[in-house]
């Protein structure tokens, strides 16, 4: 197998970047990415800690963050596993990335900086949904922020419905469960998880 074990090597390899690869690279949100980030309800978070890497899903109903002004956003941490891995990254390291999606759209939308984690009670009852509000907020400051080359989207032609699994093709998570451990009840989870997430989305 032969390695790259140097930027230099990288860089020959590829070679240079166009201008606009360079260009398109903002410290702030510019009017038109604040279109494209309110557009999406889906992003991937990824953190980092002493333990190593996380990357976690994030969506919500409309606009998955909210953006406080051109170099914040607000990520309301809504109900999940209480396993907390990207939550207790932020509290150590706070370099964070944001990877948003738009469905329909093949440009994804990029943004790095860093975070911290905010129980303010002012701040989460602001994102009050159906009586319930995020017991924490995740508040990004802007390092950078662009627009992502859209071939990988086209290439995996991530929208197009002509394209989607059934997903009774898919192993069940209580199917992947019981793969990890042996024992686990595999029928009972399968059958009760879609009224318990019905029930605890926010």
């Amino acid at each position: 197998m032969s390695i790259i074990a140097s930027v230099e090597e990288l860089n020959a390899l590829y070679g240079g970047v166009s201008e606009a690869s360079v260009a398109k690279v903002t410290k702030t949100l510019t009017a038109e990415y604040r279109l494209m980030i309110e557009a999406s309800p889906f992003c991937a978070l990824a953190t980092v800690g002493p333990e190593g890497l996380d990357c976690s899903p994030r969506g919500d109903d409309d606009c998955v963050v909210r953006i406080a002004d051109d170099r914040t956003v607000l990520i309301p941490d809504w109900r999940g596993n209480n396993r907390v891995d990207s939550l207790a990254n932020i509290v150590r390291d706070p370099r964070v990335a944001l990877m948003f999606l738009i469905p329909g759209s093949n440009t994804t939308m990029r943004i790095n900086g860093t975070a911290v984690l905010s129980v303010d009670p002012g701040l989460t009852e602001s994102f009050e949904v159906d009586g319930k509000h995020p017991r924490s907020v995740i508040v990004v400051t802007i390092g950078e922020v662009y627009f992502q080359c859209a071939r990988a989207v086209m290439r995996a032609q991530l929208w197009n419905p002509d394209r989607f699994l059934d997903p009774a093709s898919l192993p069940t998570p209580g199917t992947l469960l019981k793969a990890a451990k042996a024992d686990f009840d595999r029928d009972t989870y399968d059958r009760e998880w879609p009224e318990r997430a019905a029930k605890t989305m926010w």
